[in-house]
């Protein structure tokens, strides 16, 4: 769940297509005449959709604080949240946003753009309601928890003419910047494997959901499998997933919680290149750090290790007699939102990824489930 949190704060929870268009080629600043702030143009008008992800917070505050950007949030499920759950008026009230009980109400305030941060299981109604709306949509990930959901969620976004993308923020490292022009510029020839890890906490934190498989859709297959696969989607540019091999147990936390708290996925790409994502929920409570997301690329020619959250300041914790780690550098969910609303800086820039993209790493993390259960190679559907 946590690639792109840049807070300096540890993570509570863990360590994560309407037109084909991309940020850069339909912005609102490109179809509308607001978002920049000036003191012609009216702010962009942004609602974030539930409190229930544990990103939703923190993508509140980049809106609250990002110039040219009129922000509120609706949360009316969270008004009954499991106990200890900060949600709905209170947690806007902490954060200094304005606040509608009903999204009823959010969508009459007339926004541009929404952020649908509720469970996974409840992002379609969420979606089809923007759309319905005419308005353009950024969904936590994973898209849907459903193949059926996920192409309903792209087919309603199509046909009303708006934008739905993806919150897959490590599209905006600069750690994968520097790995994909190196792919893309043939520095690496052709790409041969590619081993990922995307490890992190057991999100059994203040949003309990997460390890309840009807809301999340699984447990750590279904958590981190998708990060990984979206940037294999980026990177090799329209290659396709053929078949997955996939093996998940509860070897983490025993007891704790009944679904896979780990796994690893073998994927293989009709370009010939063979994948592996490590997607456990492996790293443990008391760690500094809340996870991590790395590959190891082989191409032809090179050799090249990426690790995305390896921007680390270490530190200790005198109020909590324990050692940190801070991150610094660029603000992946920043950058994914300003490239969401404003459009990315150029035509060659990383592009928020779209429904199409969420639907495709959503169908590789469902056929993972479907070969660990059958205990075979399953082609992606």
């Amino acid at each position: 769940m946590a690639p792109g949190r840049m807070r300096s704060e540890p993570d509570p929870a863990e360590p994560d297509a309407g037109k084909s268009t991309s940020a850069g080629e339909g912005s609102m600043a490109d179809a509308r005449t607001r978002g920049t702030g000036t003191a012609t143009q009216a702010p962009t008008k942004v609602g974030v959709l539930s409190f229930a992800h544990v990103h939703a917070a923190g993508y509140a505050e980049l809106l609250r604080d990002m110039p040219g950007v009129e922000a509120m949030a609706s949360d009316p499920d969270g008004e009954h949240g499991a106990s200890g759950e900060v949600r709905g008026r209170a947690l806007a009230g902490e954060l200094g946003v304005a606040y509608a009980d009903t999204y009823d109400e959010l969508f009459d305030w007339g926004p541009d753009a929404v952020v649908v941060a509720s469970e996974n299981a409840r992002h379609r109604p969420l979606v089809e309601r923007a759309a319905a709306r005419g308005v353009d949509v950024l969904c936590e990930k994973p898209l849907a928890t459903t193949a059926a959901d996920g192409e309903a969620m792209v087919k309603a976004c199509r046909e009303a003419g708006v934008r739905l993308h993806v919150a897959y923020p490590v599209r905006f490292s600069p750690a994968y910047a520097a790995l994909r022009s190196a792919v893309r510029d043939g520095s690496t020839g052709a790409v041969l494997t590619v081993a990922g890890a995307n490890n992190g906490r057991l999100p059994a934190g203040d949003r309990a959901w997460f390890v309840d498989p009807e809301l999340s859709g699984g447990g750590a297959l279904m958590d981190h499998t998708v990060h990984i696969a979206d940037l294999l989607d980026d990177l090799f540019e329209g290659a396709r997933a053929l078949d997955v091999y996939a093996q998940t147990n509860n070897l983490m936390y025993p007891g704790d919680v009944d679904l896979d708290t780990a796994g690893l996925v073998t994927i293989r790409y009709d370009n010939g290149a063979v994948a592996t994502i490590d997607c456990s929920w492996s790293q443990p409570a008391h760690h500094p750090a809340w996870g991590g997301l790395e590959l190891q690329l082989v191409g032809e020619r090179a050799t090249v290790e990426m690790d995305a959250f390896g921007q680390l300041v270490s530190g200790f914790d005198e109020r909590r007699r324990t050692g940190v780690l801070l991150p610094w550098g660029t603000n992946l969910d920043e950058a994914m939102m300003r490239a969401f609303l404003f459009g990315a800086p150029d035509e060659g820039a990383v592009q928020v990824a779209d429904g199409e993209a969420g639907l495709r790493s959503l169908r590789i993390a469902l056929a993972g489930y479907e070969s660990a259960r059958a205990g075979e190679v399953v082609r992606v559907g």
